[in-house]
């Protein structure tokens, strides 16, 4: 009888376990992690029949494992059609992540510079817009610390420029290093 007790009291006792919360405390905690990327940019300017190439430089700031922030800057390298579109844009990004991929939506602000050109290096006359735009993307984990950004889609928006806005796509891919 002395040893049924005995039994009912360590078990008693390990039920007590689950109500006491007897985890530690984490002694440290991520406080979120950035990327910076570089990459390449091909526009459907909407204003000429001809793409425009360029470099994007980029870079997120992870508050969570979802949400943060992002930062771009395109500049136009190649315009067959004499006009460069640049962009320098920042503004949330969500992303939903599985295994090694990560898909996400972002929305950002800034401005955009239009500019006309004779031949390739002479700029004749730039002149800067407001700017929106939402786009999403891929990217795929290839290591600990780089970031392949498979796909990038951005619907621009410059409401300002005349006559009735400008709507240029923006599609974008590149490689990135993340600090943890």
């Amino acid at each position: 009888m002395k040893r049924l007790t005995y039994i009912g009291c360590f078990a008693y006792i390990l039920s007590l376990a689950t109500l006491l919360h007897g985890q530690a405390v984490p002694t440290a905690s991520r406080g979120g992690s950035i990327q910076v990327g570089l990459g390449g940019m091909i526009t459907n300017p909407d204003y000429a029949q001809r793409y425009i190439k360029g470099l994007t430089f980029y870079g997120d700031f992870d508050f969570t494992h979802n949400i943060g922030i992002e930062g771009e800057f395109n500049f136009a390298v190649s315009t067959p059609s004499d006009i460069s579109e640049d962009s320098y844009l920042a503004g949330p990004r969500y992303t939903i992540r599985h295994k090694k991929f990560g898909g996400y939506a972002k929305v950002l602000f800034g401005v955009g510079r239009f500019g006309t050109q004779e031949g390739s290096y002479v700029n004749i006359a730039t002149t800067s817009y407001f700017e929106y735009a939402v786009g999403g993307g891929l990217e795929y984990l290839a290591t600990r610390n780089i970031n392949v950004r498979v796909i990038n889609v951005e619907m621009q928006k410059w409401p300002n420029f005349a006559p009735h806005g400008l709507t240029p796509i923006a599609y974008t891919f590149g490689v990135a290093y993340v600090f943890h």
